[in-house]
């Protein structure tokens, strides 16, 4: 099969052909259809010790057909059904597995890191990771369910009400998901924090009541734009500064909820944070309930992210695709059409 393989960091990766996937007895074997790049590639291809070996193949945000099934799933699964998956290979027997969070598998593979991804015309699965998609839901829209899930997860997290009012720094992928579900739950108002004059337009598009300036104070502008401070922050950078700029703009007794991934060492004062109560909580990856609850919300029409896609491009241009996005401009959400 063909598949985009890391090399090495500061090298674009490079289509070749390398073997196909084998599906062990509990495992499926996927045809990509779209596999959308996502930050978590992009931080595991720069120079580090958290830089991916020579010869891996990322990718987790995928969906497509089954083409193989392992010999202990035949009565669950057939070929040519529509799926996607959590991108985690777990033991299938914990309790983490059974009850649908193999995330938290202590024998837990990473589909696109630890174990080869869907940037490759085929990607094996697990059983219990995957999910059957309806019919109403095309393939391309299907692409967006592991961005959603991640701010599904962040919202949940949060344990956001009806009509609070909400922050979110940041109007990337993640951001704008977390945006989506604030406004299908019922939030009051929902502000962004964003410097992009391309994504402040899309988080307008979407639902954002007010997008403010991230180098000015975003409390006194939320106030203004929101008419009370917020209940609830997300930041969905992840870079250093944006935790304690939170902290600043929250009021007493707010939830700031991290979901930026920050790859470097970050401080914050904690005096302030301590006299308001604040509470910080950090949401990571999502479950398998939040997976069926996207899928349902998306087949249904009841969120609609298919604005955040900006560019769809062929595996063979994915790599300078790929590479573009370490200086976006004016892309948000990026698919790899892989198959049809």
């Amino acid at each position: 099969m063909k598949a985009a393989v890391f090399k090495q960091a500061g090298q674009p990766m490079v289509i070749e052909e390398v073997a196909d996937p084998t599906p062990h007895p509990r495992q499926l074997v996927v045809k990509v259809a779209f596999c959308g790049i996502c930050g978590t590639d992009l931080h595991s291809t720069r120079a580090g010790p958290a830089a991916l070996p020579c010869g891996s193949i990322l990718g987790h945000e995928f969906v497509g057909e089954v083409v193989a099934v392992g010999r202990e799933l035949t009565q669950h699964w057939r070929g040519g059904e529509r799926v996607c998956a959590l991108p985690f290979l777990g033991c299938g027997l914990c309790a983490a597995c059974l009850t649908g969070r193999p995330f938290e598998c202590e024998k837990v593979a990473l589909t696109g890191i630890q174990v080869p991804g869907g940037f490759a015309e085929y990607v094996a699965t697990g059983d219990r990771e995957t999910l059957l998609l309806p019919d109403a839901l095309e393939l391309q829209r299907a692409a967006l369910v592991e961005p959603l899930a991640v701010g599904l997860h962040a919202v949940r997290i949060a344990g956001l009400q009806a009509g609070q009012r909400v922050l979110i720094t940041g109007a990337g992928p993640i951001g704008l998901a977390v945006l989506l579900w604030a406004r299908a739950l019922g939030a009051r108002t929902v502000v962004m924090s964003e410097f992009s004059a391309e994504r402040r337009a899309l988080a307008a598009r979407l639902g954002a009541d007010a997008i403010i300036d991230p180098t000015q104070d975003l409390g006194a502008q939320f106030a203004d734009a929101a008419g009370g401070a917020p209940d609830v922050i997300f930041e969905c950078v992840g870079a250093p500064g944006l935790l304690e700029q939170c902290l600043v703009a929250a009021p007493r007794r707010t939830r700031v909820i991290v979901v930026g991934v920050c790859e470097q060492p970050d401080t914050f004062m904690p005096f302030p944070a301590l006299l308001k109560e604040l509470e910080i909580r950090f949401a990571v990856a999502y479950t398998r309930d939040d997976f069926e609850t996207t899928i349902a919300m998306l087949a249904s029409g009841r969120i609609d992210a298919g604005a955040m896609v900006t560019h769809v491009v062929p595996l063979g241009e994915m790599p300078a695709a790929f590479e573009a996005l370490r200086n976006p401009t004016h892309q948000c959400k990026v698919l790899a059409r892989i198959g049809s």
